[in-house]
């Protein structure tokens, strides 16, 4: 494999896994220090640390989160990349309670570049096709996502 496309999947592996292990610190090692970042209901960021912090928060109360991504395609023309990976998030609103949550199907584009430090990723676009939901929080974060601009 090509080492620029494997130091990229392993930035959006990271993502993931900082997402999932509510590791904050590897989390942000994903992001470029300048980023344009549009998640979609949850808002739109151009400040990593903020962005860091805020997905700490939504997700530092749930139970275990799985975020999959897959058919990763990634384009690399010098100092800056373009990827594409679906994305499958199966997230536990409340621990213990089985009944409160969310299941998300989509895709992200993305757009990196190359710093000191490895790749970053600098935008990324997201993209739900589709979003299932189960018990009473789960309806009220939806709805309370779905106000956001």
């Amino acid at each position: 494999m090509d080492p620029d496309i494997a130091q990229i999947s392993d930035v959006l592996i990271r993502y993931a896994t900082g997402i999932d292990s509510k590791d904050w610190p590897l989390f942000r090692t994903c992001w470029a220090d300048e980023v344009e970042v549009d998640y979609a209901e949850v808002g739109r960021f151009t400040d990593p640390d903020a962005f860091t912090e805020l997905m700490s928060e939504l997700h530092g109360s749930m139970g275990p989160t799985y975020h999959r991504l897959t058919n990763l395609v990634v384009d690399v023309d010098g100092d800056r990349a373009t990827a594409r990976s679906y994305v499958h998030a199966v997230l536990l609103l409340t621990p213990g309670d089985a009944d409160n949550w969310i299941d998300v199907v989509g895709h992200y584009d993305d757009v990196l570049v190359r710093t000191d430090a490895g790749w970053r990723i600098w935008r990324r676009s997201t993209h739900m096709a589709r979003m299932l939901t189960g018990g009473a929080r789960a309806g009220a974060a939806t709805a309370a996502g779905a106000d956001r601009d």
